[in-house]
């Protein structure tokens, strides 16, 4: 795989197999020929903010919670045990199997804004993929749904905010 984003401020490259997060030394040697292409029209590479995001989930059964964020997140599995952005543009999603289950509450939520008329279709799609809905108090603001081990989304709109 060869991804090129070339932005006014960066240009984000990304190598190797999308599927096992590899990268051989084909990919290496790609990304280091395109590097030095860019350094010659002075867009000197950075590796100091060369990252990769993910974000984990701990879970007893990620067969039962990686449906319901795959479809809130609308993205597709990456082998079996995480998810990805079809469009390449957010974070992976990896769901860490657990030896024993958490005993306190997670500290944090993510927040997903959707369009307000897309809103009851993607509330709906997490549900019908294992998920409950927590909270619609604050609706049509967002809506707190859970996957099936607790862990929280918010689906939120544009409507209803100040």
């Amino acid at each position: 795989m060869l991804e090129i984003d070339v932005r006014r401020s960066h240009v984000r490259l990304v190598v190797g197999d999308v599927a096992t997060h590899a990268v051989r030394d084909e990919d290496a040697a790609l990304a280091n020929a395109i590097s030095e292409l860019l350094a010659d029209l002075i867009l000197a590479p950075s590796h100091e903010r060369l990252s990769e995001i993910e974000i984990a989930i701990d879970t007893m059964d990620r067969s039962a919670i990686m449906p319901f964020w795959a479809a809130v997140l609308q993205y597709v599995e990456s082998g079996d045990d995480a998810i990805v952005d079809p469009n390449g543009r957010g974070p992976t999603y990896w769901f860490q199997q657990m030896d024993g289950p958490r005993t306190q509450r997670n500290r944090f939520h993510i927040d997903i804004t959707v369009p307000h008329d897309q809103a009851a279709r993607r509330i709906e799609s997490a549900l019908d993929a294992g998920g409950r809905l927590v909270s619609d108090r604050a609706a049509p603001s967002f809506w707190i749904l859970a996957d099936a081990d607790g862990n929280e989304v918010c689906v939120c709109t544009w409507q209803g905010r100040d």
